[in-house]
């Protein structure tokens, strides 16, 4: 399997796996994967093998030795596994020079019109048609290739981070109940509002018996620090974390909120109830998988551009705080029957 990132991406592959050892008991399965999403994967029970790449850091150093060397190596690695068939769950051609790195004469993917880059399907000598809309559905897809037809979709979140972390346990340690908010997001026209995010943490604040934790990613600390600045006694910044800490805290967490991104879609597969906040994306391409109503967006004529902006635009300012807060309401009570006053 090839998936090298980002988390989102990772974890709306997690199905392929679970359906491969569930198809394929015997299987010897191996994915490649960048190492900063590592963690995600470490440890995993139904992985014989992890290849962690460094691809993003290479493109920065093309010509120097140590990179030719990492790749060499990459290279004897990937052949000695001796893989009868690579999946190309990505689209590219990054993805594509892997597959034909590794030496397997058998390399599916997505046939050329439904590739991220269609001329990266000149990597790749078996295609399939994609079966759904949805980013899941389009990555279970490839599995045809193997005979493998099913309609079952499962994360199998309990196989992910399975040694507990001792950050999160020193947090949670006499913690009261409490919401996740994860304010930032890749692209800056996903990003709910931050005034609009703090006035739905304060509202849902006011509304449930929860607090609402505020976490973000690396260079998302003033993001984090404005969602907080309302100055409710029940608002807490928690500030950015690592992967395995991220997790155990959403684990703990009764509701994650977020946009379309990595932290919610790895809640999502946790089986923590979410709430997505969207709107440059399509809920549904890219929202919580068969769950339409952990989503929230607006449906104007510019919604679901895949354009990446530098702020936040219609699709995403011009939807209320209390809508969220509402929703929020109704997923605790739905999910946690938590008497919400």
């Amino acid at each position: 399997m090839i998936r090298t990132s980002a988390l989102g991406d990772v974890v709306h592959c997690l199905p392929v796996l679970s359906s491969l050892r569930r198809n394929l008991p015997e299987a010897a399965i191996a994915w490649v994967v960048e190492g900063a999403m590592e963690p995600v994967l470490r440890g995993h029970p139904d992985l014989d093998e992890l290849f962690v790449v460094g691809m993003r850091a290479w493109r920065h150093r093309l010509t120097a030795r140590q990179t030719r060397q990492e790749i060499l190596d990459l290279r004897r690695r990937l052949r000695a596994f001796q893989a009868d068939v690579v999946l190309d769950l990505m689209g590219n051609h990054k993805a594509g020079a892997l597959a034909l790195l590794s030496g397997c004469r058998r390399r599916v993917g997505l046939e050329r019109r439904a590739r991220r880059e269609p001329s990266s399907a000149v990597w790749i000598n078996e295609t399939v048609p994609p079966q759904g809309d949805h980013a899941i559905d389009r990555a279970m897809s490839t599995l045809g290739a193997l005979g493998i037809r099913e309609d079952r979709v499962d994360f199998e979140g309990e196989k992910l981070f399975r040694q507990p972390s001792a950050e999160a346990d020193r947090l949670t340690a006499s913690a009261k109940p409490y919401v996740l908010l994860s304010p930032g997001a890749g692209w800056h026209n996903k990003r709910y509002p931050t005034q609009s995010w703090a006035e739905a943490a304060q509202r849902l604040a006011e509304s449930a018996p929860v607090e609402v934790w505020v976490t973000c990613g690396p260079g998302e600390q003033a993001l984090a620090e404005a969602v907080v600045s309302g100055g409710h006694e029940k608002v807490r910044l928690i500030g950015p974390t690592d992967l395995p800490t991220l997790a155990w805290l959403i684990r703990r967490s009764r509701l994650f909120l977020g946009g379309d991104t990595g932290p919610l879609h790895l809640a999502h597969a946790l089986g923590t109830p979410v709430l997505s906040i969207m709107g440059p994306t399509d809920p549904a391409k890219h929202g919580p998988y068969g769950a339409p109503e952990l989503a929230l967006a607006l449906s104007l004529p510019c919604s679901g551009c895949y354009r990446r902006m530098e702020e936040p635009k219609a699709c995403m300012k011009a939807l209320p705080a209390h809508r969220v807060a509402d929703q929020a309401v109704k997923i605790l009570n739905a999910h946690v029957h938590l008497a919400i006053n």
